[in-house]
């Protein structure tokens, strides 16, 4: 049985690459800048051209190239066990207003599809979340209630899985889509009459003021609005970074030798959490989330995937594997509104947790609304500044656990002191002094040396072998073997390290 090879979604590899969006280069005058290519960004973009400002768009990789064209295509208000969480945490109104931004987001995607004609596949499918063992049924039997409380119209049927579950909650007429013609449909939408969308162009910094001015690697826009729209933000103040979780989560997808994948959208409710999804003929199953930077990370996170799919479908090869990064609020709800207290020219969307083809559409409607003073009903909810003393413990964890791996790593002994001890396919690290070289050997011999202190603000990196990367374990940003910057807060590439072979 052949399993590939090529990490790339299943949603990348079955888009032939659509022509490029120029880089920014020179002076451009807008309104509304747009930091961000993603699902917030872009539709915060048509939003705001459709109330007739100008807009640009400014993307540091390719449009869909980011979590919003690497996920498992689910637009859902059913979202595993949240709202059992944030009853918990705060209780049933707080839960019922995300409950009714998550379905306005669903109902926002599914017009923005129609009134612009966008070729997406988009189906009505109903999601579940299911007790795949005994000691799950609790949680599942929580959700129930809480999701029911919090106004969704849930019923208990079970998912159309080949095997037994012990519980489930489901939600009918949630979204399936295709995310990157979906996207790729946003910003042709968006780039006419005036907005423009450009790509391979990193945002290096932001000075606000009247106007703001936002530049890049290759030219400046200025505007009386700027949204960083970027998934984890780029700009350090208001300190997002220590507020949000970075954690990874992995796909594959499956083609079958006989019989049919389900229709129906699932996830289950324990740690690890099995996520189920199909497109065409085709199955999904994602899952093996852990935080960023984690030690130890390898192909395994894939093989279990697989091996689970095979476990209960006949499977005949696993034909795309990819993996997506998602921002966990500290307490568990997306921040999204001015980037700063009493800001009129920044604006921030982020943590949406692993459900932002819904909320982020919800978020760009609460940005446009916001920028262009119309009264929003979530906006207060998800303020970015709202005051929440429940999510202190939290908030303290996450951060002493970003000072011990800062001083931690640094105390780690070297892992070769030879690079010539470095196998093919692999990295190890070096010490040169008291700095710390990530050493990585291509499968072909060829090395690749970069520093390991993150340019954001300095924590070690860690290598994650199922993707091949340097990632970081306090804030997530995430490069890739040559240093390039491949997730944020950073912006700028780790620099390269000279060593003799």
């Amino acid at each position: 049985m052949r399993t590939t090879t090529e990490r790339e979604s299943l949603w990348l590899a079955d888009s032939p690459e659509a022509a490029e969006y120029p880089p920014l280069t020179g002076e451009l005058t807008v309104d509304v800048a747009v930091v961000g290519g993603g699902v917030a960004g872009l539709t915060t973009a048509l939003l705001l051209k459709d109330a007739g400002l100008r807009v640009a768009v400014i993307e540091a990789n390719r449009i869909a190239h980011g979590a919003s064209g690497n996920n498992t295509a689910k637009v859902s208000a059913l979202q595993a066990t949240v709202y059992s969480r944030l009853t918990g945490r705060h209780g049933v109104e707080v839960a019922a207003q995300y409950a009714q931004a998550n379905l306005a987001g669903v109902e926002e995607l599914a017009g923005i599809v129609e009134r612009q004609g966008i070729d997406c596949d988009l189906r009505r499918r109903p999601a579940f979340t299911y007790a795949l063992e005994g000691s799950e049924r609790d949680a599942v039997r929580a959700e129930f209630e809480a999701a029911a409380l919090a106004g969704l119209k849930v019923t208990d049927d079970d998912p159309d899985l080949p095997f037994p579950v012990y519980g489930s909650v489901r939600l009918a007429d949630q979204l399936a889509v295709h995310p990157v013609r979906y996207l790729r449909g946003l910003a042709a939408a968006v780039s006419s009459d005036g907005s423009r969308v450009f790509e391979h162009s990193r945002v290096l910094g932001v000075r606000a003021g009247s106007p703001a001015r936002v530049r890049t690697d290759g030219g400046t826009v200025s505007a009386q609005r700027v949204v960083i729209a970027t998934h984890a933000p780029i700009l350090d103040r208001g300190l997002y970074f220590a507020r949000l979780e970075a954690v990874r989560s992995y796909c594959v997808a499956a083609r079958l030798r006989s019989g049919t994948p389900p229709e129906g959208l699932a996830i289950s409710a324990g740690d690890p959490a099995w996520s189920i999804a199909s497109a065409g003929e085709l199955l999904i199953v994602g899952g093996q989330g852990h935080p960023a930077g984690q030690r130890g990370v390898d192909g395994g996170k894939y093989a279990a995937l697989a091996d689970f799919a095979r476990r209960h479908w006949d499977v005949a090869e696993i034909i795309h594997r990819w993996s997506a990064q998602d921002l966990s609020p500290y307490d568990d709800l997306p921040m999204i509104g001015q980037y700063l207290p009493g800001s009129r020219t920044l604006y921030v969307a982020t943590g949406f947790q692993k459900w932002g083809l819904a909320m982020a559409t919800t978020a760009a409607r609460i940005l446009a609304d916001t920028i262009t003073d119309r009264p929003n009903p979530w906006a207060p909810v998800f303020s970015p500044h709202r005051l929440n003393p429940r999510g202190t413990p939290k908030l303290a964890k996450l951060n002493a656990k970003v000072a011990a791996d800062l001083v931690g790593d640094r105390l780690r002994p070297a892992e070769v002191s030879d690079p010539a001890d470095v196998p093919p396919g692999e990295a190890r690290v070096m010490r040169q002094g008291l700095a710390h070289t990530g050493v990585y050997r291509e499968p072909d011999g060829v090395l690749h040396a970069v520093s390991l202190s993150c340019t954001h603000l300095g924590c070690l990196l860690r290598f994650n072998g199922a993707e091949t990367s340097w990632d970081c374990p306090c804030h997530g940003s995430r490069f890739a073997v040559d240093g390039a910057v491949l997730e944020g807060p950073a912006t700028k590439p780790l620099p390269r390290k000279e060593i003799t072979q």
